[in-house]
């Protein structure tokens, strides 16, 4: 039997945790709903079935600009496009309550956990990528006064076909929680030096997950690097891990391609050739990190940073605003990784 989504059959497939947050989410359907429910879209207002914009190159597409108390609980896009690398060249942002700086910054492919502009299928708990290039997001995304999504186009060449929705709530009464959803994308090619940073932030809040993708420099394994988590201050390790497939819940180099609620790897190469691209993913629905001052995420290039691949991530988290301004996002030339040099062949043997 396939570990699909089932309503109850499902849940003894599914960990123990994800089996209890899916039936919580059953049992809340018994209560009345206080929210209207709305959404914002890209139909063709003609009412024909043109249901898509272009974005032309050098553009921005403002795709919602919403008033609150509110909250955003699915996001979907698919794309059609004959840029090369198009999934890296889309930047989607969103504003919060009419903040300066934006809490989601990221390529549209590596906030879907597609690095490598790569669609590649999954199904987890916050994120799924269906058949076609079917982007969907289920982070709960809270906002009190409004709430602002734009996509711009880095590329040479026109988006043709930009299809999505953004699913919300009206709520009655702006959210409880002062906790605001953000996402922010970093990248290094190469890794080098100490460790990789998937995330620094200041302010009080809690780290929930991130994708990330690796592309190998040179063949062999590029795992066994420690995850380690410095949280409010602390010179040393609160968390820290004992190699980078036990952080992504794997273990012995991993195996085939699986997904899960909470973890997965979505991508692999047969082997582990030079120029070979990983993407793997960890979200913490169930044990999120909190902080009350700062936080810093960070994950060993091989151990003790022995390897000096190529790495991605978006880091998953929410805090109380204002957030610290995220690092500038490179050019849209700087946002892939160099071509590999070709292995060099060894000399022929001349002949005795």
């Amino acid at each position: 039997m396939k570990r699909a989504f089932l309503p109850l059959a499902g849940l003894l497939l599914l960990p123990a945790p994800a089996a209890r947050a899916q039936s919580g989410l059953l049992q809340s359907l018994a209560k009345p709903q206080d929210y209207q429910a709305l959404r914002v879209s890209s139909y063709d207002r003609t009412g024909g079935n043109r249901d898509a914009i272009p974005v032309p190159p050098g553009k921005t597409a403002l795709l919602a600009d919403l008033q609150g108390p509110g909250a955003i609980t699915h996001i979907w896009f698919t794309i059609s496009s004959r840029e090369k690398g198009h999934l890296r060249k889309l930047i989607l942002r969103a504003w919060w309550d009419g903040e300066k700086n934006p809490s989601i910054e990221c390529p549209i492919g590596d906030f879907f956990g597609c690095h490598h502009a790569r669609a590649a299928r999954f199904s987890s708990l916050p994120i799924a990528i269906g058949s076609r290039r079917a982007l969907n997001c289920f982070w709960y995304m809270p906002f009190s006064k409004s709430a602002r999504f734009t996509l711009e186009n880095l590329g040479k060449l026109p988006v043709r076909s930009l299809y999505y929705y953004i699913d919300y709530r009206k709520l009655p009464a702006p959210p409880a929680t002062p906790m605001r959803f953000h996402a922010q994308f970093r990248c290094a090619f190469p890794c080098k030096g100490g460790d990789y940073t998937i995330l620094e932030a200041k302010g009080r809040g809690h780290y929930v997950g991130v994708t990330m993708g690796i592309r190998l420099r040179r063949k062999g394994w590029w795992g066994e690097g420690d995850d380690k988590f410095y949280i409010d201050g602390r010179k040393y390790t609160s968390l820290h891990g004992t190699g980078s497939e036990d952080y992504f819940c794997g273990a012995w180099g991993f195996g085939e391609t699986f997904s899960a609620p909470f973890f997965g790897l979505p991508l692999r190469p047969e082997g582990h050739p030079k120029g070979g691209l990983w993407t793997v993913y960890r979200f913490h629905p169930a044990d999120p990190v909190p902080f009350q001052s700062s936080i810093r995420v960070t994950i060993e290039h091989g151990a003790g940073n022995n390897r000096s691949d190529d790495f991605t991530t978006v880091a998953y988290w929410y805090q109380e605003e204002p957030h610290a301004p995220f690092p500038t996002l490179p050019p849209a030339d700087k946002l892939f990784p160099p071509p590999l040099e070709p292995a060099q062949k060894a000399p022929a043997k001349g002949r005795k």
